[in-house]
């Protein structure tokens, strides 16, 4: 599951291939279609919970909110059941899914004008660290790059070669985890990967009233 961008995407994979997958675009109901879209993937399936051998959670970066509904369900469900959660950079999603076997960027919607983005040698292997920046900041960086993602639709006059997925798909980054499992490859730990500051914070010079 992932819930890092405005995609809420769940997916069940045997191994071999995706079972069932559900992704709804809506960057404010993380909360509200995670479980029914687990359910609705179970069903499709014709499991339950039980039957899951690990959880494979996008770990961001991604706003404070919305990733953490994703990973607190991850490890909710992992707890329950007694399996493994294994933790994928979403943007390592993105770029798997492109099918991309050259180099590129992946960049998704940061909001407050700036995107989270890394650099891709090809759809399996990323080649820096994921970071948040302005666009224009960086355009020098991918000039010429293909950029997959959400990131680069907002920003054409940076991102001029848009390619696919727009969103985020659960299956491939299932997938991808399954590549990972079968290999013996290391996963990151289920936490959260912000980049940066959440957007509530606590007001800063706020009156402080005591007791007379």
């Amino acid at each position: 599951m992932d819930t890092a961008t405005p995609a809420v995407t769940v997916a069940l994979h045997d191994g071999e291939s995706v079972v069932a997958e559900s992704t709804q675009v809506d960057a404010r109901r993380h909360g509200e279609l995670l479980l029914p879209a687990v359910d609705r993937v179970l069903k499709e399936a014709g499991l339950k919970l039980d039957a899951v051998t690990g959880i494979v959670v996008g770990v961001g970066p991604g706003p404070y909110t919305g990733l953490r509904v994703g990973l607190v369900t991850a490890a909710t469900f992992a707890s329950a059941v007694g399996v493994p959660v294994h933790g994928l950079c979403t943007l390592d999603g993105l770029a798997y899914a492109s099918g991309i076997e050259e180099p590129f960027v992946v960049a998704t919607d940061a909001r407050r004008k700036e995107v989270y983005w890394a650099r891709y040698e090809n759809r399996r292997t990323r080649v820096t660290d994921a970071a948040v920046d302005r666009p224009a900041e960086i355009a020098e960086q991918v000039a010429g790059l293909p950029v997959v993602g959400a990131g680069a639709r907002l920003y054409p006059e940076f991102f001029p070669d848009a390619r696919d997925p727009e969103h985020q798909s659960a299956g491939a980054l299932a997938a991808l985890a399954a590549e990972r499992l079968a290999a013996g490859a290391d996963f990151l730990d289920p936490l959260p990967m912000y980049l940066r500051r959440p957007d509530a914070q606590v007001p800063k010079n706020y009156k402080v009233v005591t007791p007379k």
